[in-house]
């Protein structure tokens, strides 16, 4: 078992930092569930640097793969960075990997590639073509990918929650890399900019998707997950903080709306007063909430 000290060093500034949210406003969890599942906890080893992009694939793409020690196969979470679909690394999605392989869930933590120098659907491509590695990679690490869910935040959020829809439906997206095989049981997505429509053409939008929204339109529909959404996709736990100004809570809200008018089973956790960035550093109790939710849905 590897020591935890990221893992308790995070929680140590989540709590501090929670304790300052709590003074000023707390979360309210829409459909949250009467009772709860019971999360046992188990050591888990880390593999570092493990390629999951195929050869000749445009850039080498590397992923941690964490592990619980456990002889049965082991349910899956895909976890994607944010970071403007531009920087940051899959470090910063650590100490989250931490706590789900610390209640049993395998996490396969990735890179994928940045705009400018990417634009879309390149960043979806590479979720794609990492949920069919997990596929081939099932008999030798243990993995059941019957039971594969997703994670993110900011546009990592985005890039999960769209594979995840786009897989549950026909769409053009899915060549030539989606489909069926790349699909996910349940999503957990914080900060969620669903409806890039409705930003208009701001820099880190427009160098995403390679041009402004009065000339690629269809581009910006088609990047957009809430424009995907059927009554096959799959159910989404959503956090967000009510003061985001850079990522609106409505965009969360109308992802939940619309996710609801299709029947699909979804839950919000809003964090009062917290913006973009604070409502990921102070998250604890939103992940606690988003490991029980994935857990419930791996039971169903």
């Amino acid at each position: 078992m590897i020591q935890n000290r990221s893992r308790l060093a995070r929680r140590m500034l989540t709590g501090l930092l929670g304790s300052v949210a709590l003074l000023a406003g707390c979360s309210t969890h829409t459909n949250a569930p009467g009772t709860e599942v019971a999360l046992d906890e188990t050591g888990y080893t880390v593999e570092r640097d493990l390629r999951f992009s195929p050869d000749g694939w445009p850039q080498a793409l590397y992923a941690d793969l964490y592990l619980p020690e456990q002889s049965t196969p082991r349910p899956v979470v895909l976890m994607v960075h944010g970071g403007g679909w531009e920087r940051r690394s899959r470090e910063d999605m650590d100490w989250i990997a931490e706590e789900l392989a610390g209640h049993g869930f395998a996490v396969l933590n990735i890179d994928y590639r940045f705009a400018p120098d990417f634009t879309f659907p390149a960043q979806l491509h590479d979720l794609q073509v990492a949920r069919t590695w997990l596929n081939q990679a099932a008999d030798r690490y243990r993995l059941d990918t019957s039971k594969v869910s997703g994670f993110g935040f900011s546009s990592g959020a985005h890039l999960v929650a769209l594979l995840a829809v786009v897989a549950s439906t026909d769409s053009e997206l899915n060549q030539p890399y989606g489909g069926p095989d790349t699909a996910l049981e349940a999503v957990a997505v914080g900060g969620l900019p669903s409806d890039l429509m409705a930003f208009g053409s701001g820099r880190l939008i427009r160098q995403f998707l390679g041009g402004r929204a009065q000339d690629i339109p269809e581009t910006y529909r088609k990047a957009s997950p809430i424009a995907h959404i059927s009554r096959h996709a799959p159910p989404f736990f959503l956090f967000h903080g009510t003061m985001d100004s850079l990522v609106p809570i409505r965009q969360a809200e109308s992802f939940r709306d619309t996710l609801a008018e299709h029947s699909v089973d979804t839950e919000l956790f809003r964090m009062h007063l917290r913006g973009h960035i604070t409502s990921f550093l102070t998250a604890g109790d939103a992940v606690d909430a988003a490991i029980r939710f994935l857990a419930r849905k791996g039971d169903n």
